[in-house]
């Protein structure tokens, strides 16, 4: 059915998925000042890199016209298993929902992103997402 990815997955389990599958990648679509300035999944220990690929432009805040071309040119395969992270788990919705109607048909949404939901301090990364599960991770 068009626009209903595979589904949603916790950054715990994508981890588990990127580990005992070598075909398996992740995308992170946050933008170019937020893998600069807040930090990446480090997945050296899996010899594996993560796929870098704008949902939006920074800093127009543009939707990123030449996603797909960019994701068929890094993800050839489309049965490849993609697991799509972004801050907080919203714009990798919506890549998962653009990759599966693109043809990609295990496309995952990383729930609670790489900085998940704020605490009661009004910060990220410290309970929910990558970060605040301590999954490796480079500043």
């Amino acid at each position: 059915m068009a626009g209903q990815y595979k589904g949603d997955i916790t950054p715990d389990e994508t981890w588990n998925q990127l580990s005992v599958s070598a075909e398996a990648v992740l995308v992170d679509v946050r933008t170019l000042a937020e893998w600069k300035c807040v930090g990446v999944a480090n997945l050296s220990d899996l010899s594996k890199e993560n796929i870098y690929i704008e949902w939006v432009n920074f800093p127009e805040r543009r939707l990123n016209e030449n996603f797909i071309n960019e994701l068929s040119k890094a993800v050839p395969d489309k049965n490849t298993s993609i697991y799509f992270l972004c801050r907080t788990g919203v714009r990798s919705i919506a890549a998962a929902i653009a990759a599966t109607e693109a043809g990609y048909v295990n496309s995952y949404n990383v729930l609670d992103g790489f900085e998940g939901d704020v605490d009661e301090f009004g910060h990220r990364g410290r309970k929910t997402g990558w970060q605040g599960l301590n999954l490796p991770w480079i500043h």
